[in-house]
């Protein structure tokens, strides 16, 4: 039987381990897997893109265990009452190809997203950073927020977002957050000056300069996780030529991330080269970062191993019997000779009318 997790059951895991807790154990599990890089089985995500956005699957394979992750990008969702993203993901047995953990991801993909941005400034910001700017307040915000604030001790937020009820629900969400002040700024050059972080999480689909080289200051981190998928952008090429850049997977981050914008032999280096010290992060204390971050399949691996382990630990999730189980393995259309009959429900020309019943 295959382990399955709700939105609920993961909001009962971050409860149990508290949100600092679980984003912790979830920033261990991703550098533990970026650290045996070699160990996995790599490739770009496949994306179907749209006029309004993207579906996307993000498939990855230790030689255990094999995982992909199903999600969208539709920055104008928020009108019909969706979520900009959603997603769940698999993990399966390589050994059989069963699979053994149906997940949402939803959830957990921000709460992956806010671990790997940490764990990269953890080597790439300055020692002693506590001022981040914000810039950009939707959905990943809250999340970017408290990971920084817990697993670094940033203590300041300078918040923008061209929608203002955005940044007011962010300063709600996070009044109640002990050493953590939220300051609303007028437009993202406030928000950036003297920061020593500077985060962008912006969510449309266009060719933008967020951030500009003038607005850059020596020794600044820039965490650019909005900027993941092509013609997507948020940091002016300037920004990139003047910085130390690191990314996850180089082959999907020169389709889709900020360097997108730059010839293919900008040179670039990847997370597990500096989490396992092949390569440095920061050099100096005036150098400009970027850790330009379109999200991997490696950290959705890792958030699923940590939600099993976590549910296994907490007695959470249901059985789910996704695949037939067969007296005969060989003999799968046994499986429909002795089906249960049901009543079935009439098809209403309407959908309404199932509704108003």
């Amino acid at each position: 039987m295959m382990l399955l997790l709700t939105p609920r059951d993961v909001a009962q895991i971050v409860r149990a381990q508290g949100l600092a807790g679980a984003l912790q154990r979830l920033a261990s599990a991703i550098e533990a897997d970026f650290r045996r890089w070699a160990a996995f089985d790599k490739s770009a995500r496949l994306a179907s893109h749209s006029r309004d956005g993207v579906i996307e699957l993000m498939p990855i394979s230790d030689g255990v265990r094999y995982g992909f992750k199903y999600v969208n990008g539709h920055p104008g969702n928020t009108r019909l009452g969706l979520p900009t993203v959603m997603a769940f993901g698999v993990l399966a047995d390589v050994a059989t190809g069963a699979p053994v953990l149906l997940s949402e991801l939803t959830i957990s993909t921000a709460l992956r997203t806010a671990a790997t941005s940490a764990l990269a400034a953890r080597a790439l910001a300055r020692p002693g950073s506590r001022t981040m700017a914000l810039i950009g307040n939707g959905a990943q915000a809250e999340f970017q927020a408290l990971a920084f604030h817990h697993l670094l001790g940033i203590d300041e937020i300078r918040a923008f977002d061209i929608d203002p009820a955005a940044t007011a629900k962010l300063r709600r969400h996070l009044q109640a957050v002990r050493g953590l002040r939220v300051r609303a700024c007028g437009s993202a050059a406030e928000a950036v000056r003297g920061a020593d972080i500077v985060t962008t999480a912006t969510a449309d689909k266009t060719r933008a300069a967020v951030v500009r080289a003038d607005m850059v200051e020596p020794g600044m981190h820039v965490n650019a996780i909005g900027g993941d998928c092509p013609g997507k952008t948020e940091l002016h090429p300037d920004v990139l030529r003047r910085a130390r850049v690191i990314v996850e997977y180089e082959p999907q981050t020169r389709i889709e991330g900020d360097i997108q914008q730059l010839p293919s032999d900008f040179a670039v280096t990847e997370l597990w080269q500096v989490l396992q010290g092949s390569a440095p992060g920061r050099e100096h204390a005036q150098q400009v970062t970027v850790f330009d971050s379109v999200g991997f399949a490696l950290e959705d691996f890792s958030a699923l191993r940590w939600l099993r382990d976590s549910a296994l630990e907490l007695g959470l999730g249901s059985a789910a019997a996704l695949v037939p189980e067969l007296v005969d393995p060989k003999d799968l259309y046994a499986l429909l000779e002795h089906a249960p009959r049901q009543a079935t429900t009439p098809v209403c020309a309407e959908p309404a009318a199932l509704l108003s019943t």
